[in-house]
């Protein structure tokens, strides 16, 4: 995920995230470096290897103790800032609505693409059971309960101790009401409540932003450990990965110029024609904000009203992208193939719901940091390990670029189903966009 391909508050309201720099390609060299040392090495230095462990394992809690917090703060936030969107008017809310829909139906496509795709296109069995050894996780992380009682558990009695013992889905559900109420306060409490979570958001993003600095050293002490235990087998796994994650978001992105065609009722080649430009930018620049020009231009050239393109694509690039939960979701049941873990019915519904709700409330944060703000919360609620996203966000470079290609051509195709369903802004007394 890039700096905006996790969802990201209009310009005013996010002046208070700061702009922290990942150093991606040192981690992608560490990773490699890391890999081919530990293969070249086995299990010839198992000191080298024990001290390595435990460098890796305290820079990957250093990551996690920062999950909970932000995730929570950064829901509070976004919801708050969707309601205000949605209260614009009815043509807002209709646009937000539809944005929410699909964010759903993007967690629910991984849910039940990409067991398939891993049935189809399996990771060699032994190459799996290596990497599972090296991670030193084979089986869940927590009890997971039969359905009845995940149903029973689903709202917490206490959040506190929910956030405590890193019962996501309860937590997040806690958070989502009380980002609703939020947003019901008036104004002026609305405003105070929304600063104090979005201050902790900014202070976490800091503290990621240091823990991830070190991320070369952390990630090429993982990798060194994975690949004195699994060798050569984790270079074929990574590729796997990728390539199974990409194909999730390549079906959201096919999935786009169907709703451009059907809902917003335009001629296929026309809107692929109008999309190019978009998918250039995004592709070399890996941003929804940077292709924000080409996607107004496209959209214009497909003759919809300027002022529902200048309205509506605004707030798809601020609260808006369809791959994220699709391709979140997607890496949680990865690792759990990975790990040879049998995924549940509540295990599964777990995921989708946490995959759609943490992605309402996303910023625009760098790749890194929302990778791991993102799916960890996916792994927690599941109840499989986070160790593996560890080495994952390494290589997130990679499907990272369908991500922004998928969420701006949604955006697009968003905007021509909206304009098509709504009436004239002039009949509906709409002539601006929402502001903040």
């Amino acid at each position: 995920m890039t700096d905006t391909d996790t969802g990201a508050p209009a310009a005013e309201e996010s002046s208070a995230i700061p702009n922290v720099r990942i150093p991606v390609l040192w981690i992608l060299g560490a990773l490699v470096g890391g890999l081919i040392l530990g293969a070249m090495m086995g299990n010839a230095s198992p000191l080298v290897t024990e001290s390595a462990d435990v460098v890796g394992t305290v820079w990957l809690n250093g990551l996690r103790m920062t999950v909970v917090p932000l995730v929570v703060a950064l829901l509070i936030v976004g919801i708050v800032q969707t309601a205000k969107v949605a209260r614009a008017g009815r043509f807002t809310a209709k646009a937000v609505l539809i944005m929410i829909a699909i964010l759903w139906s993007s967690s629910l496509i991984a849910a039940l693409v990409t067991p398939l795709l891993l049935e189809a296109f399996p990771m060699p069995r032994e190459a799996a059971q290596a990497l599972a050894a090296a991670l030193g996780q084979s089986a869940p992380t927590g009890d997971i309960p039969p359905f009845s009682e995940f149903l029973r558990a689903i709202v917490p009695t206490n959040p506190i101790n929910s956030a405590a013992n890193d019962e996501i889905l309860p937590l997040m559900i806690f958070t989502l009401a009380f980002a609703f109420a939020v947003s019901r306060l008036p104004q002026k409490r609305r405003r105070t409540v929304s600063d104090f979570f979005e201050a902790i958001a900014a202070a976490m993003i800091i503290l990621i932003g240091w823990v991830l600095m070190i991320a070369p050293i952390g990630v090429f002490a993982l990798a060194l450990v994975v690949g004195a235990k699994a060798g050569a087998a984790a270079f074929g796994a990574l590729a796997h990965y990728v390539l199974i994650v990409t194909a999730v978001g390549t079906i959201v992105w096919l999935l786009a110029f169907v709703v451009a065609r059907v809902a917003g009722r335009q001629p296929l080649g026309k809107f692929v024609r109008a999309a190019i430009p978009a998918h250039a930018v995004a592709i070399s620049t890996q941003s929804s904000l940077a292709s924000l020009p080409a996607m107004v231009e496209g959209s214009k050239s497909l003759g919809i009203d300027e002022r529902k393109v200048d309205i509506v694509l605004p707030i798809a690039v601020a609260l808006f992208r369809a791959t994220g939960p699709a391709m979140n979701l997607a890496v949680a049941i990865y690792v759990a193939h990975w790990l040879g873990i049998t995924l549940t019915v509540p295990m599964l519904a777990a995921g989708v719901i946490v995959a759609a709700i943490t992605t309402m409330g996303a910023v625009s944060l760098p790749g890194s940091i929302s990778f791991i703000s993102s799916i960890a919360p996916i792994n927690l609620a599941m109840g499989l390990p986070v160790q593996p996203l560890g080495l994952l966000v390494a290589v997130e470079t990679f499907p990272d670029i369908m991500r922004t290609v998928g969420n701006v051509t949604m955006d697009m195709a968003v905007t021509t189903t909206v304009a098509a369903h709504s009436p004239n802004l002039k009949e509906s007394g709409h002539e601006t966009a929402p502001t903040g």
